[in-house]
């Protein structure tokens, strides 16, 4: 019953919310190397966060926007397999893909970020609600919210529902196999 009410509320905030934002849809960056770690607080202008981001990916994670819901980066995310999140705005750590999974919500979701000493939380008071806001801690950048107590059948019972414009992913290495084949 809690989690067939928590799905109508999604539903019902998935209409308003797309109602509300005028962003196109845009793909999820994939690429097969990781970036380099930053090592320190990314801080730009911004302009310089304008300037490297898609229009796209400067409304989400430095206008705390969000993509519309059930979109090509909503499909693309289903369809990626083994690999790491990244922040899309300055490649800190923050997702696997061993803790994805499908919530039907219309967004990337996971159940634990991979990194935790890259993803912080804050309270989110817009909307005319109480939320937590997920953000990278190493630039700042909005990646969505988090979600407890929802009753997924995941090992935390939390749902980080993250805008797929704001993650870079990079699937693992296919495994190599230096050994001679068996015959």
């Amino acid at each position: 019953m809690k989690r067939t009410a928590s799905r109508m509320l999604l539903a019902g905030m998935s209409v308003i919310l797309a109602g509300c934002h005028a962003g196109t849809d845009t793909m999820m960056e994939t690429t097969n190397n990781a970036p380099a770690q930053p090592a320190n607080a990314i801080v730009k202008t911004d302009a310089e966060w304008r300037e490297q981001l898609t229009p796209e990916q400067y409304r989400v994670l430095r206008q705390a926007g969000t993509e519309r819901p059930f979109g090509e980066v909503y499909e693309q995310f289903k369809q990626q397999g083994s690999g790491t999140y990244y922040c899309g705005g300055c490649g800190a750590e923050l997702f696997s893909s061993r803790e994805k999974f499908d919530s039907h919500c219309g967004w990337p979701s996971f159940y634990d970020p991979a990194n935790a000493r890259n993803v912080k939380t804050q309270d989110d008071v817009s909307m005319g609600m109480v939320r937590t806001e997920v953000l990278c801690a190493v630039c700042g950048g909005h990646l969505g919210h988090v979600f407890k107590g929802e009753g997924f059948d995941t090992p935390t019972d939390q749902r980080y529902c993250i805008n797929g414009v704001a993650l870079t992913f990079v699937p693992d290495a296919p495994p190599t196999n230096s050994s001679p084949a068996i015959k």
